[in-house]
């Protein structure tokens, strides 16, 4: 898909959400919609939990904290934002920043597979459990985070690498040496999976 057709399927996408007025609840209480940001032809797509404060205001997701912080984690695995697509599972800030509840992760989980679709990705990284728990199904992140797993969606293969989420790593320091570590992994990763497709 020409990038041009991917913008304009992401916009629709948009539209779809808003128009269908997916998570009434969510939305009526939320600023706006936060649909992701970043390269449509992303090899990595990253997908936390929820929109915070910052991200429900400026619409743009990983602005606050955890956004700093994944953006200082970026770049010391050689990458840069701009390259790579950043979204959360649940497209409407939770009030208070709650947990998003099962029936809204399950509401927007379609369209997270049509965003995989639309830019195509050779690996995607969970970061935190709510994201993780729906491409790998019983798993504890605990024991999975940093270990690449090679899924199959639709018609194309890919990686699915659990991370911690980086907003519970800034407060739990060996959370947060645990999460620098596995995402140091992450180049290498993509590398092993160009080289065997």
């Amino acid at each position: 898909m020409a990038h041009r057709e991917k913008a304009h399927a992401m916009r629709a996408l948009e539209e779809e959400i808003l128009s269908l007025n997916i998570t009434p609840e969510l939305a009526a209480q939320a600023n706006r919609l936060v649909i992701g940001d970043g390269s449509l032809d992303a090899d990595i797509v990253f997908i936390g939990e929820a929109p915070g404060k910052n991200e429900d205001l400026q619409g743009l997701p990983f602005v606050g904290a955890a956004g700093k912080f994944l953006n200082v984690m970026l770049e010391a695995a050689g990458m840069v934002r701009s390259d790579v697509y950043i979204t959360n599972i649940v497209k409407y800030r939770p009030p208070e920043n709650r947990d998003p509840t099962t029936a809204e992760k399950a509401a927007f989980w379609p369209y997270v597979l049509r965003q995989l679709e639309i830019i195509q990705p050779a690996v995607v990284i969970t970061l935190g459990r709510h994201s993780m728990e729906y491409f790998l199904p019983g798993e504890k992140i605990g024991e999975v985070h940093g270990q690449p797993k090679r899924l199959s969606l639709g018609d194309s293969m890919l990686i699915v690498m659990p991370l911690y989420h980086p907003a519970a790593a800034m407060y739990n320091g060996s959370l947060r040496q645990t999460l620098i570590d596995d995402f140091l992994k992450v180049p290498e990763v993509i590398r092993s999976f160009n080289e065997t497709t």
